[in-house]
């Protein structure tokens, strides 16, 4: 049970990392936000289901958290937008002139 509690851990860090990648490249706060919200839910969970193998004893406590996590990550990044839109942010526009379906 050790060895699929760490690869849970590895998978939710990978996750977790590729989050803060996403914070690092993206062009626009919109896109940030996205890759942001979507990889701190899909690591979070990973991380409790990786706890969960070790400490199985836990599990309604990690339930839990992980419901607060589905509930929280994306309202939180929805109102961030919407913050941000009404602020007078415009989302990121390709320079080079050609639409999306070209």
């Amino acid at each position: 049970m050790d060895i699929i509690g760490d690869l849970f851990f590895l998978i939710g860090g990978a996750f977790l990392f590729m989050g803060s990648l996403g914070l690092v490249r993206m062009p626009d706060v919109f896109n940030r936000i996205q890759a942001g919200a979507k990889s701190a839910t899909l690591g979070s969970l990973g991380l409790i289901t990786g706890v969960f193998f070790y400490h199985p004893d836990w599990w309604p406590k990690l339930i839990i958290i992980a419901m607060f996590v589905l509930i929280t990550s994306p309202v939180g990044s929805s109102t961030i937008a919407r913050a941000a839109l009404s602020m007078g942010i415009r989302p990121w526009a390709d320079s080079s002139g050609k639409g999306e379906s070209e």
